[in-house]
């Protein structure tokens, strides 16, 4: 990055150090701060998407959609993170080359699964071996995404089912005696409701998920657990030009600072939507509150 850096081995102390922060590989690791960042973005909102329909399909008088709603909650919840992670992404893949499969290269006469190795025609790679390097990544992290919005969808779905139980029967009752429907009832009086009662559980799901992060190593995403291991170990080829110890501890107590930051941000902005939800209201927080002041 600098015009001094040319010869690293002519370099020492800060300026050998400034050098070798600021190389390419070095870049690509701060841009994999991002990436997680990007997968808490993404994963939250449509994780918690997952869980309000799956805890309203638990909670449905509809028999089929009541057991698919309580099915997935407790599927997904008594599997562990891990092995969700790695078997659901595979599986997924190969579903969707499969289908593909199917479709592009119907002459196709040889079985898919030859032995242990999973084998499909050229055109049904996804992505294609000729894509770009941006598309397999892009590809990686979208399936990342879905996976890890699976997971913990099912886990927000349980708390919310619990929060939409929690919501006292009696307001129910009244608003479907001044002539609600079933459904006006839900959308006007269960949901509003039910998020201070859900929010302490989501919150608790939200520190489960930043923590989760690391796994995206696992999906063969580069994070920052990854450029983190690869950067600081001694014997890897990612720094041939700037040669030195196992260093690998350095680099995971930045990913510590990191988290813990991170957490505690989080932690900060949930107390205060807390506050403002529970603001009046007949809970915990909202008599705490109002005891407050006295």
């Amino acid at each position: 990055m600098f015009s001094y850096c040319t010869d690293p081995n002519a370099l020492s102390g800060l300026t050998w150090l400034s050098c070798y922060l600021t190389t390419g590989k070095h870049m690509a690791f701060y841009f994999s701060f991002g990436t997680v960042l990007l997968l808490l973005a993404i994963t939250a909102p449509v994780a918690l998407l997952f869980g309000f329909f799956g805890a309203s399909a638990a909670r449905s008088h509809i028999l089929p959609l009541r057991w698919f709603g309580k099915t997935y909650i407790a599927l997904v919840r008594g599997v562990p993170d891990i092995a969700f992670f790695l078997f659901f992404v595979i599986a997924l893949d190969q579903m969707i080359e499969w289908t593909r499969h199917k479709i592009l290269c119907p002459e196709w006469t040889e079985p898919v699964r030859q032995g242990n190795d999973f084998v499909v025609c050229q055109a049904a790679k996804m992505p294609l071996g000729s894509a770009p390097q941006w598309v397999h990544e892009t590809y990686g992290f979208t399936l990342a995404v879905f996976t890890f919005a699976i997971v913990f969808g099912a886990f927000a779905a349980n708390v919310m089912f619990g929060a939409m139980r929690a919501v006292p029967r009696a307001q129910m009752e009244t608003a479907e005696a001044y002539g609600m429907t079933r459904r006006q009832a839900f959308r006007r009086i269960l949901v509003p409701q039910m998020w201070v009662y859900a929010l302490p559980g989501l919150g608790n799901l939200w520190m489960v998920l930043i923590k989760a992060t690391p796994l995206l190593f696992l999906l063969g995403v580069e994070d920052i657990v990854y450029w983190a291991r690869e950067m600081g170990g001694s014997k890897t080829s990612k720094f041939t030009e700037y040669p030195h110890g196992d260093w690998r501890m350095w680099y995971f107590f930045a990913l510590l600072v990191f988290y813990l930051c991170f957490t505690r941000i989080s932690e900060i902005f949930l107390e205060r939507v807390m506050k403002r939800l529970t603001k009046g209201q007949a809970t915990t927080g909202g008599e705490a509150q109002r005891k407050a002041p006295a």
